[in-house]
């Protein structure tokens, strides 16, 4: 069995919304990432991905975001306490608020970054450099 997770991968101005996990979070606390979390039992739902990342998008940042949410990429790994994990993530376009720190113990800071900077940057993991690389691709095809 594998927990299934959502990521947001959100764009705007150059910029990607890049948050700093909770400093007192199970799985790479302080870290840069996505945001986004857990696939929760909800019943029948449809689109039960999308609708779970928009979720967790407004429960951490207060922001509400377009329902044409778009499949970037998915992987799976072995999380440090050997529970398997399904990350999914998707690229996000914001319908309205702005983001802020609705959720302070999953997030520490929230900021703006190019690709460059995050790929750049001291505390993002590989796994963040993979989908930010994934969704530029994506974000440029669908300009196209």
């Amino acid at each position: 069995m594998f927990i299934v997770n959502v990521e947001a991968a959100i764009h705007k101005d150059g910029r990607w919304l890049i948050i700093q996990r909770g400093l007192k979070e199970e799985h790479e606390p302080g870290t840069l990432s996505l945001v986004g979390g857990k696939v929760d039992q909800e019943g029948n739902v449809a689109d039960v991905l999308e609708h779970t990342v928009k979720r967790e998008v407004e429960e951490e940042l207060g922001i509400i975001l377009k329902d044409n949410v778009r499949y970037v990429h998915g992987v799976s790994f072995v999380a440090g306490d050997s529970v398997h994990v399904i990350n999914i993530v998707f690229l996000g376009e914001i319908a309205s608020g702005e983001p802020y720190r609705k959720s302070p113990d999953e997030v520490e800071n929230i900021y703006w970054m190019t690709s460059e900077e995050i790929l750049n940057h001291q505390k993002t993991p590989p796994w963040l450099k993979d989908s930010i690389t994934k969704a530029d691709k994506l974000l440029l095809t669908k300009k196209q």
